[in-house]
């Protein structure tokens, strides 16, 4: 009886263990505006441990993510693009934070969207 025990318990790890992918690949949203923006928003992702591919479009605020989930997670990865400035659908980014990316950045601010031809960012 313990041997069956110790098999099964086995194998519900090795099953857990498999489970998680090592070349997820998921799309968020985030808020930016321009080229210095994308170069933020990809260099925040790509630095955190376990992303092997992100790429953001400028048009469509989308960020094409792959990454390993033995290593990292969604709420992760957006934590750290947050801390750089940028707000995700699921954290925005602190005052301080907002207010160290560039000026010509300020996504939130419908002055500058106006300036890069934006109607709506949000």
């Amino acid at each position: 009886m313990k041997k069956v025990l110790l098999l099964v318990t086995v194998f519900f790890m090795t099953t857990a263990v498999f489970a998680q992918d090592k070349n997820a690949r998921a799309t968020i949203e985030v808020d930016g505006i321009c080229g210095m923006c994308k170069q933020r928003i990809e260099r925040a992702s790509l630095n955190t441990k376990g992303v092997k591919s992100a790429v953001w479009s400028v048009e469509t605020h989308q960020l094409s993510l792959i990454f390993d989930e033995r290593k990292t997670d969604l709420a992760t990865i957006q934590q750290n693009i947050a801390n750089v400035g940028h707000d995700t659908h699921e954290i925005k980014a602190t005052e301080e934070a907002y207010n160290s990316v560039h000026d010509c950045c300020k996504y939130r601010s419908e002055e500058i969207k106006d300036a890069h031809g934006k109607k709506d960012n949000n």
